[in-house]
């Protein structure tokens, strides 16, 4: 897919700081777009016809035999089955399968106080949104996001390297509930320190 060609007039938004849920049949495609560049996007899925199953980050490191998934791999459910397969990348392929979702404890050990809106809370109210639930937060699918890993087998978070308008395309392999997540993380640099909106498209 051509990054110049893609058609963004059925894009459906997914708000600065907020989480979006939609469903995804078998052979369909969700293409997802750094709108503004450097804002990562927490990406979960689950079998439509039951969330116990979800896409899995440490079963799908299993089956790729890698950290960062690369055009062709298939990310696979905890019962080891195929959810979906990364279809087109035009970004410069840096992605992460490490790190938790961001939720309120995160925060309040970063120094915030009060309410901070969180991916955790965002994918609870975007599945709410379509009328279903999950029992727990499975590590996400963190498109965009930048955390290298050092020759010593260190973490650090750093701004991703994506730029405004570059996406990723992924085909559903089942029947499933995908959510997104812009993340709100503005007190670490994944986001450039300032969250923006993001978009996607289902064809």
């Amino acid at each position: 897919m051509n990054a110049a060609v893609l058609d963004l007039t059925r894009a459906q938004l997914i708000p600065a700081r907020h989480g979006v849920a939609a469903h995804l049949e078998v052979g369909e495609t969700v293409t997802v777009v750094n709108t503004h560049g450097k804002q990562v996007v927490d990406t979960w899925a689950f079998n439509a016809s039951d969330t116990s199953e979800f896409m899995s980050m440490e079963h799908s490191r299993a089956a790729m035999l890698r950290v960062i998934p690369k055009i062709g791999d298939s990310l696979t459910t905890n019962q080891r089955r195929a959810i979906l397969t990364l279809v087109a990348d035009t970004t410069p392929g840096i992605h992460d399968t490490l790190i938790a979702a961001c939720d309120i404890h995160r925060y309040h050990q970063l120094g915030a106080s009060g309410h901070h809106d969180n991916c955790t809370q965002n994918l609870a109210l975007a599945l709410e949104a379509l009328g279903v639930s999950a029992a727990a937060t499975p590590p996400p699918l963190n498109l965009f996001m930048n955390v290298p890993i050092t020759d010593g087998g260190g973490l650090s978070f750093q701004p991703p390297v994506s730029e405004a308008g570059q996406y990723v395309t992924l085909r559903a392999e089942m029947d499933l509930i995908v959510v997104f997540s812009a993340c709100p993380q503005d007190m670490t640099p994944v986001n450039g320190m300032k969250p923006t909106d993001a978009h996607f498209v289902i064809a």
